[in-house]
């Protein structure tokens, strides 16, 4: 039976060891995740330890970036482009963490705006769409597109589309949410727990659940660290 340290292994056996089927290692190879495995006579693949130590990278790395970013790093570790991989992870990083810079400004924001009380409204503290646009700072399109997603669906006068103060701090809350990277689909499910009352704990749970998605994309990449380590160890060294 092949151990982890064996010079060769079968494609059972790596598919076993990464958490990947047989197909799916034999995908990978394909793609170029993997390097081209070598042959027995018979037409065998035999496979070493570079090829579990990149099946594993990969595997954190698409958790953690996306699977064509993910092969786009392996195949630069097989191609020895260092440069480029570090490249590429360093982007990763930095997108995180500005994720995580905004999600801790939508934080605040959201719960100042949550908190905040509608009380003597008056006619004239409706918005048409150019005043709401200019005050959030998006395009006019892009409340016609929340309107017609049913995020924020002002009322109507004679055609015209007018915000009422509660439909303007769903729209900042929106839009705080959106620069946070909230799709629409989750947005469209959030707004009515929003109009129920539920505004300030729905908004803390949908930013919460946003923010354990960043911190779980960001341990895989450190749990790629030791494969993708492994991959630029001086050829001979897997053995």
């Amino acid at each position: 039976m092949p151990t982890l340290e064996s010079a060769s292994m079968r494609t059972v056996d790596v598919a076993r060891r990464s958490g990947y089927s047989v197909q799916q290692i034999r995908n990978l190879e394909r793609d170029g995740v993997l390097p081209p495995a070598a042959r027995t006579t018979s037409g065998y693949r035999v496979y070493a330890r570079v090829h579990l130590d990149s099946a594993l990278a990969y595997r954190a790395l698409a958790a953690g970036t996306g699977p064509v970013e993910a092969k786009d790093i392996l195949r630069a570790a097989h191609e020895g482009a260092v440069p480029r991989l570090l490249a590429r992870l360093d982007a990763v990083h930095a997108r995180l963490d500005r994720e995580r810079a905004e999600l801790a400004l939508a934080q605040e924001a959201a719960a100042a705006i949550s908190a905040e009380p509608i009380a003597d409204v008056r006619p004239a503290d409706a918005m048409g769409v150019s005043e709401l646009a200019a005050a959030l700072g998006v395009r006019a399109s892009t409340l016609r597109h929340w309107d017609a997603e049913g995020l924020v669906v002002p009322d109507r006068r004679g055609g015209t589309r007018r915000y009422s103060p509660a439909q303007v701090r769903d729209a900042r809350i929106v839009h705080q949410l959106r620069g946070a990277g909230y799709r629409i689909a989750p947005l469209r499910a959030l707004l009515p727990e929003l109009r129920r009352g539920h505004r300030r704990e729905a908004v803390e749970t949908a930013l919460a659940a946003r923010e354990a998605g960043i911190a779980a994309r960001s341990r895989a990449l450190l749990e790629a660290s030791p494969a993708l380590l492994a991959l630029l160890a001086p050829t001979g060294a897997h053995g």
